[in-house]
Formats: structure tokens, C-alpha cells, sequence
């Protein structure tokens, strides 16, 4: 890494004379003090009242651990927006921390393309028995073992309690405490980098959560002209919203610079609304990719959507923000609702084959047609996109976890149907993303949980989980999202990729990411020297990939019925290497004559084969 040309500017920052500046908007204030709580320095310190509504100064003897409030006008005693942690949770004191302190090893890391990521949600609470940064360090060797490049943290923003999803997060600069704090979090994304492995952290923008959140009363950060499902919406293009943008794209470039996080995901961006010029993603993108070059390392911005809208990842001279990938829902659904015929809520507009088969070949599904769940038209073409800018998957923490109960596909779905979905993600020419567990087919579900501290917001979380799954009654009720019981019910049983069929599962998994990284048309993200062969009635896909005169023929069986497929497609002598039954061993070869029935190619119903035109 080079040099650091930011600095954060807001909150408490340690200087090298060894004070401390603290740094506050709070243009609703007509005061504000500072209150040590720990240290050297005890009592109240007023702050200077600079000229656009936030207030400053430098105390002596205050240092890393020190702990604080601010007092608002000499009465609401409040955490610092900037918090860099909260070692009491939302409601306690702020603690200062040096960032200088950490003794990074990575100076050497510069992090890894983007087509070279195969994505690893997991969330942080549930993924160990500790529920703790440093437990998953000695589970890297595991991910490296299965081959994958990049681990995505669901948001770890401090949130209330100790159970969280973390999208009610309320102190974005602060790594959650019951995780392990700041340097927790610092250890895991060194472990990452030594093992080769980028760090992806989920961040939400859209909103903070209901309990603890504290910025109403320092200034005007949210917004009553637009709402969102999950509380008010941030104030990015309205009356003083421009420390507002300051305070959402310092705390993006923030994670980049002392936690060196590779790649920001980007919540429901669909839920940012900026009618500005400059589009709040926009300059968020281009700040991040600035900030990244400086210190010589790739850095990438992922966006959630639910928009089908191209405009996200094409550059700003084609009128988009520019950011480097979006999440690709469309290809989850039309994957999902073919396999296990679901036609309920968002999958209504799914189930066709034909809707895979344009997700292959194009990414979105819907791409201007009319949406029966939506009752209108959505959606732009991305046919134009280079597929490396779509992040597809069969599952993450969504599509588990906004399900009833939170179970896991596998609860719907034969071991056959699980590797098919496997080999369709894992050999598209997107980036892929795995989640937690889906591996060696986790039996644990992912359900809906939080550990709030007030009563009546449990009550209200309670009744809207009940009113959501309302249509569902015979199917009984959804988990109480307030158990603990429900929270650990999640946690993963890693011993299970051990044994019997989750081993197996393991392998095969291992084995499409091998391919995926070793094989150059399956390496390559691109439409380039691809042709998808789509046989309707069969439900069988035939995908031709060729680079560096290699190719390579991927077939697909999507029907529960054994498929012949037409040496038209696939003739000639080829080398197997890969079949989901295991009927033929990697390196078989086989020859198709198109006038010899009996040589001709078979697939056994949701079977997969990946075989190699010999030359």
C-alpha cells in the first residue's frame, strides 16, 4: 500500500502532537460539550461553534480508549455520530481509538480483480459457535481449501443487542462490539489478505436502524419526503444535505483506509433517493475508486438493487454512477422458481425455463416486460453488460432468510437439484456468490432475528413478522425474532461437511470453483465465444465457452427425466470432467458418432456434465 492522502474528519481523531480533536455536526445544537468519561481528563469541555453548524476542538491528555459524550445543549447526553466504537453498545459512551495502533501485516496486498471473485457471505454471529470476528480466522484455511477469493461480511455496524442481522444498525463507523470491536475486525481482514483472500463489507446507506439512533437530535440527516420499508429515509438531496453526503461517503472511504476492506456492498440502493445532479452513488463510487488508487490497492463498489437498472454500473459518461458490479436477483429467482415450481410473491414472474435461459445469456429477466407482481413493466436489458459486473447466486442471506421459517433450499430440494443449482451459478459467466453453509448443504436454517432493548419495538417487529406471513397460517407461525432460542437456531454445524452427503456436496463444490479458476472459458467473464442451445420442451441447456482454443461444452438438465442430447450439440471425441451422478470419472473419454445411437451423450435427470472438445 502507498501513502494515505484522507484522513476522517469527523468524530475523535488522535493527532500526532498526542491530543485529540473531536469533530461534530450538529446545526440542531445551539451547544455542544464534550464529557469525558474515562482518562485523564474528566468533566465537561465545551466545543468551538465553527461556521456551518458543527462544532470542534482539541482537548489535551485524551487518548486511544479514552471514553466520551456529547451533551447537546447541556441536556441529551448522546454517543458520537463518528463513533469509531461503542464498547457499551448504542445507547453507551463512545470510545476513541487510534487507528495507528494496529500492527497491519498486508503492506504487500493490493487486492484481486473482480472476475476473480468467488464471493463468501457469511454473517459474523452465526457463521461460529463464538459469533466473533477472530473465530473465523481458523476457518480461512477451509474457505481457501474450497477456493474461494472474497468474504463478504453482512453489516457489522454496531446494532442493539447482541443478535443481529445488522441492517438496524445505528453507529456506522463502529464494528459491532460483541463481535470483537475494532481490532477483531482488523485481525480478520489481515487473516484474509495473507491467505490471498479480499474482504467485502455490507454497508447500509439507506437507512439506521430504530433503536439507538441518535441523529435526529444532532441534525437534519434523514428525510420525510421519501420513506422506506425499513424506517426514514436519509436526507442525500434536500436542505442541508451536504454534511449529510459527507457523512456517508467519509464513513465508505473510512472502511477502505483503516480497515482496508477491498469492496463495499451497497444495501437496497434501490431505497437512496437523490433527485441532485451529482447522484449520491456517484460521487460515493468515484470517492472510493479515488481513495483506492491512492493507496495503490483495487477497490469495488457493489450495489444491491432491486431496479434491474443498468444505470448503476455503467460509467458517468454514459449517464450511469459507475460502480463496479450490482447483485443480479433475477438469475436467483428464475433458478429457484424452475426447480421447485414456487409461483408465490416475487416468483410469480418466474418459472419459465426460458426466463433461465435469458438469464444466462443476458442477466436480468426482466427487462422491460410487464411484472405481475410488480403490476407494470420493470426493468432495462443488461445484454450489453460484461457479465462480470452481475454478482449471481442460489442462495444468500435474503432468499433464506425472508422466508418464513428460514429454511435453507435444501428443505425443498433433492441433493441432485442442489448440485444443479451449484454447477448453474458456479459455471455462468458472472460472479459468483456463495452463502454460508450452502457448500456442503448447511441444515441449519437462517431466520429472521434481533435482540432489541425496547419493549414495544419488539412487539412491533413481532407483529410485522406475523402480518407479512399472514397468507401462510397452515404452514404455522414464523419464529419469534426476539428468542435467542430463534438466533441459535442458525448457527452453522461445521462438522457436517465431514460426513456422507455433505462431503460430497463439499466436493463437488470444490471441484465446479477448480474448473471455474483452472479452465480458461470458464475463467473468462464474458459472452465472448459463448452460445447457449436452449432444447424447451426437454429443459435441457447446452452452453458452448471457447478461449485460448480450448472448449468446452457445459450440459444442463433441468427436467427429472434422463435427457439424450442431439449430437447436433455435442459430437465428437470429448474429455469428461465433471459429472454430478459420478457415473463417469473425471478424465473419461467419450466419442458421440450421429449415427451411432447408442454413443450418444446422456443426462440423468438435474444432471450436470462438463466435458472438453478434444482437438
Amino acid at each position: 500500500m502507498t501513502g494515505n492522502t484522507w484522513k476522517l474528519d469527523i468524530g475523535a481523531e488522535v493527532t500526532e502532537q498526542g491530543s485529540t480533536r473531536f469533530r461534530v455536526w450538529a446545526p440542531k445544537a445551539r451547544t455542544v460539550a464534550l464529557r469525558m468519561k474515562s482518562g485523564k481528563r474528566t468533566g465537561d469541555i465545551p466545543l468551538h461553534k465553527e461556521d456551518d453548524g458543527f462544532f470542534s476542538g482539541v482537548v489535551e491528555d485524551v487518548a486511544d480508549g479514552d471514553r466520551y459524550l456529547y451533551l447537546l445543549d447541556n441536556e441529551a447526553k448522546r454517543p458520537d455520530p463518528a463513533s469509531r466504537y461503542q464498547p457499551e453498545g448504542v445507547h453507551g459512551v463512545s470510545q476513541v481509538v487510534d487507528p495507528r495502533l494496529f500492527p497491519w501485516h498486508d503492506q504487500g496486498w493490493t487486492g484481486i480483480p473482480l472476475q476473480e471473485h468467488v464471493i463468501y457471505e457469511l454473517h459474523v454471529g452465526t457463521f461460529t459457535r463464538e459469533g466473533t470476528f477472530e473465530a473465523v480466522i481458523p476457518l480461512l484455511g477451509y474457505l481457501k481449501e474450497l477456493g474461494i477469493t472474497a468474504v463478504e461480511l453482512m453489516p457489522v455496524a454496531q446494532f442493539p443487542g447482541g443478535r443481529n442481522w445488522g441492517y438496524d444498525g445505528v453507529c456506522p463507523f463502529a464494528p459491532q462490539n460483541s463481535y470483537g470491536g475494532p481490532d477483531g475486525l482488523k485481525r480478520l481482514i489481515d487473516a484474509c489478505h495473507a491467505r490471498g483472500m479480499a474482504v467485502i463489507l455490507d454497508v447500509v446507506y439507506n437507512h439506521l436502524g430504530p433503536e439507538g439512533n441518535y441523529l435526529h437530535g444532532f441534525g437534519p440527516y434523514f428525510t420525510d419526503r421519501y420513506r422506506t420499508p425499513w424506517g426514514d429515509a436519509v436526507n442525500f438531496d434536500g436542505p442541508d444535505s451536504d454534511p449529510v453526503r459527507h457523512y456517508f461517503i467519509s464513513n465508505a472511504l473510512y472502511w477502505i483506509t483503516e480497515y482496508h476492506i477491498d469492496a463495499l456492498r451497497l444495501d437496497a440502493i434501490h431505497a437512496i433517493y437523490d433527485f441532485s445532479a451529482l447522484h449520491i452513488l456517484r460521487e460515493l463510487g468515484e470517492a472510493a475508486h479515488r481513495q483506492g488508487e491512492a493507496l495503490g490497492r483495487r477497490v469495488h463498489v457493489i450495489a444491491e438493487s432491486g431496479l434491474n437498472d443498468i444505470r448503476v454500473i455503467i460509467s458517468p459518461e454514459s449517464g450511469g454512477y459507475g460502480l463496479d458490479a450490482q447483485w443480479n436477483d433475477d438469475f436467483h429467482h428464475a433458478l429457484r422458481a424452475l426447480l421447485t415450481g414456487e409461483r408465490t410473491g416475487y416468483y410469480s414472474d418466474f418459472g419459465l425455463f426460458s426466463h433461465l435461459v435469458k438469464g444466462f445469456e443476458e442477466g436480468f429477466v426482466l427487462s422491460g416486460e410487464y411484472s405481475a407482481y410488480r403490476r407494470r413493466r420493470h426493468g432495462c436489458s443488461s445484454a450489453g453488460i460484461p457479465p462480470g459486473k452481475l454478482v449471481v447466486f442460489s442462495q444468500n442471506h435474503d432468499q433464506v432468510g425472508n422466508r418464513m421459517r428460514g429454511e435453507r433450499p435444501g428443505e425443498h430440494l433433492s441433493v441432485q437439484q442442489l448440485k444443479l443449482a451449484a454447477a448453474t451459478v458456479l459455471l455462468s459467466p458472472y460472479v459468483p456468490l456463495l452463502f454460508m453453509g450452502e457448500e456442503y448443504g448447511e441444515s441449519a436454517p437462517f431466520p429472521f432475528f434481533v435482540s432489541h432493548g425496547d419493549a414495544e419495538l419488539v412487539e412491533s417487529v413481532r407483529r410485522g413478522r406475523l402480518e407479512e406471513f399472514a397468507a401462510f397460517t397452515r404452514q404455522g407461525s414464523p419464529p419469534d425474532p426476539q428468542s435467542e432460542a430463534t438466533f441459535l437456531s442458525a448457527k452453522l454445524d461445521q462438522e457436517q461437511r465431514h460426513l456422507g452427503e455433505h462431503r460430497a456436496m463439499f466436493d463437488f463444490y470444490r471441484e465446479l470453483i477448480r474448473m471455474r479458476r483452472e479452465c480458461a472459458p470458464l475463467a473468462s467473464l464474458s459472452r465472448e465465444g459463448m452460445q447457449v442451445v436452449a432444447c424447451e420442451e426437454e429443459r435441457v441447456l447446452v452452453v458452448s465457452r471457447s478461449a485460448d482454443n480450448c472448449r468446452m461444452f457445459c450440459l444442463f438438465n433441468y427436467s427429472d427425466q434422463t435427457r439424450v442430447i442431439s449430437p447436433s450439440l455435442v459430437g465428437g471425441t470429448m474429455c469428461v470432467l465433471l459429472d454430478s451422478t459420478g457415473s463417469l470419472p473425471p478424465g473419461s473419454s467419450i466419442t458421440v458418432y450421429t449415427t451411432r445411437p447408442e454413443t450418444f451423450t446422456t443426462l440423468a435427470p438435474f444432471g450436470v456434465m462438463v466435458c472438453r472438445k478434444e482437438k
